[in-house]
């Protein structure tokens, strides 16, 4: 068992307050007393006592973290950066996954606070003013990233509708006259937020709408891979210069594994555009065209902006950082 702060001021011969000046190094303190104290704490091996810390100062040290899951690349991204911005600022991470379901979310978020977490960061599956006003109401802050609350919720992300217009756009200036949104959450807009998801759809069309000979087709089906299986006809690969837009580099990875096996070339028959630059496409060949949209700095940002809140500052609370598209050898 390590040395206390008691047992180190008895051998050092000076107060605890003293030691507690040399370890925290703030205060005034002798070079000489402060060496010989950090020499006993180490050589009996001290270690501080969070707890006790936690119930003077009020603090934890601990930020909670509850996003879908780590099976999207984007989750895993996320959470690697947060954790170690976290740790740079000297805050634990305490880590958990809602898989998509709004109960299961509530009762992670309830048993965070529950632990004493400090601030919470949240990808939210929930939505609606109940799910505001349930967020407004517990007594730790709340920083959301992904998916849009409201004005009263503080907010870190892209534009996610100027996004996907930019990324239309390029598609256009590619001379692709057929473009196809492949969007899989939209399938679950009424029970979920996807607010993402419906701001991208939203720069899809709105960027069509400016044009008069492109046709498009939105995919909003999870069987995404049987509906451009049915759509194979209608798509006309060697008619018209189509491509996929996907709101996800994971479902563009599993359109290009489909149309490999199928003899489907890419992009000679079909282009295909990704969202969110997951770090993975840098071992994928060929080269995903996708939406970089900034989820280290997203990440960085968030945990900054709490840790503000959590020292009673009051930052931006809606900000929205730059996005990037990407040009690879897929369109």
């Amino acid at each position: 068992m390590g040395i206390t702060t008691k047992e180190i001021a008895r051998i050092c011969e000076v107060s605890r307050t003293t030691v507690d000046r040399a370890l925290k190094g703030k205060g005034r303190i002798s070079p000489v007393t402060k060496e010989k104290i950090l020499s006993v704490a180490n050589e009996r091996g001290y270690r501080p006592d969070l707890l006790a810390r936690s119930l003077i100062t009020g603090k934890t040290m601990h930020i909670g973290v509850c996003v879908f899951d780590i099976r999207n690349y984007y989750f895993a991204e996320m959470l690697n950066s947060i954790e170690n911005r976290a740790y740079e600022k000297g805050y634990f991470v305490n880590i958990n996954l809602q898989e998509e379901d709004r109960e299961k979310e509530i009762r992670i978020i309830d048993g965070m606070v529950d632990h004493r977490v400090d601030g919470i960061i949240l990808c939210p599956v929930n939505k609606g003013a109940e799910f505001e006003k349930y967020l407004l109401s517990i007594p730790v802050p709340v920083v959301v990233i992904g998916n849009y609350i409201s004005g009263r919720i503080p907010f870190v992300g892209i534009n996610e509708k100027q996004a996907a217009y930019d990324a239309v756009d390029t598609l256009i200036k590619k001379s692709y006259s057929r473009i196809v949104f492949v969007c899989p959450p939209l399938a679950f807009g009424n029970s979920k937020n996807i607010y993402s998801h419906e701001q991208r759809l939203s720069g899809f069309q709105e960027r069509l709408a400016l044009e008069k000979n492109i046709d498009s087709a939105v995919i909003a089906d999870m069987d995404y891979i049987n509906s451009l299986n049915s759509l194979k006809n209608e798509l006309s690969y060697g008619d018209r210069k189509t491509a996929l837009f996907c709101s996800g580099d994971v479902y563009a990875l599993n359109i290009l594994k489909y149309f490999h096996k199928s003899g489907v070339g890419v992009p000679r028959d079909i282009g295909i555009m990704g969202f969110d630059n997951i770090h993975i496409l840098e071992f994928v060949f060929p080269q995903l065209s996708t939406v970089s949209n900034a989820v280290e700095q997203v990440a960085v940002t968030a945990v900054d902006s709490l840790i503000k809140r959590m020292n009673g500052e009051e930052p931006e609370n809606k900000i929205i950082l730059k996005h990037r598209v990407l040009l690879g050898s897929t369109i």
